[in-house]
């Protein structure tokens, strides 16, 4: 299967998104929300937050409960259906869902194939939509933190997502990148997987936190919440003063007019 962010661009700059929140967003991480709207708002996108949404079916597709995770699948793809508006989600893995796993998911559903492909042509993970659709590199941002970025697992692997975050982060005044030993391996988390093989998961996060602890950085980015939770767990048991923020909180952050 590619590994694409979605389909092609749009044709015309797009003035209006509407926003998956995801349920790890959406319960535990409000602020990344509201640093995403922020952000877009900033360029001039009017987002729209469809009410109806809940959970793209990631974890019961991990979990191997295929039927679960295609009702949740028609779900999303008829709460999402309008036409050609993007759809921007800050989170690779359920991007990756949206784009790849729903489309395969109901390949089989007369109802409900087309429809489901048309919308993960349209989908896009925050930062591949910053940079591949908008064009931007630059959002303005400003910061004073020396920054080690983890690129999560299903962005890196599912989406292809190699530059669009570096680019921006880049772009951010008054930051220190600092580089990461190893960043390309996973954390640990991978959802259900953390749970099921904990032992693997745990040798693999604190292998990570000793990267992190070397890189001398006192924040950690991703562009995943639920990795930056399982990263900022370990960082917390070992008492570390090490933060963790998603990518679009970092570039919300302006200076004080």
């Amino acid at each position: 299967m590619s590994h694409t962010t979605a389909g092609a661009a749009p044709a015309a700059r797009p003035t209006r998104v509407q926003l998956l929140v995801t349920c790890l967003v959406d319960s535990l991480f409000p602020d990344v929300g509201f640093s995403v709207v922020n952000v877009l708002e900033r360029l001039g996108i009017a987002v729209e937050v469809p009410v109806g949404q809940t959970c793209c079916g990631q974890p019961a597709f991990n979990a191997g409960s295929f039927d679960d995770a295609r009702a949740m699948a028609r779900h999303l793809v008829d709460v999402f259906d309008r036409g050609d508006v993007p759809v921007v989600i800050p989170s690779g893995s359920c991007g990756d869902m949206v784009i790849h796993q729903a489309p395969a998911l109901l390949a089989d559903d007369p109802a409900y194939a087309e429809r489901a492909r048309q919308l993960a042509a349209r989908t896009y993970e925050f930062t591949a939509f910053l940079v591949d659709v908008l064009g931007v590199s630059d959002v303005g941002a400003v910061g004073h933190q020396r920054i080690a970025y983890h690129p999560a697992c299903h962005g890196l692997r599912g989406l292809g997502l190699e530059r669009q975050p570096g680019v921006l982060l880049d772009a951010v005044a008054g930051i220190e990148r600092c580089p990461l030993d190893e960043e390309a391996t996973c954390c640990g988390f991978g959802g259900l997987f953390s749970v099921k093989m904990s032992d693997i998961s745990g040798s693999l996060l604190s292998r990570k936190i000793a990267c992190i602890e070397r890189s001398g950085a006192d924040t950690v980015v991703a562009t995943d919440v639920s990795c930056l939770m399982h990263i900022a767990g370990g960082l917390h048991r070992k008492g570390s003063p090490v933060r963790v923020k998603h990518l679009a909180e970092v570039l919300a952050v302006r200076e004080p007019r």
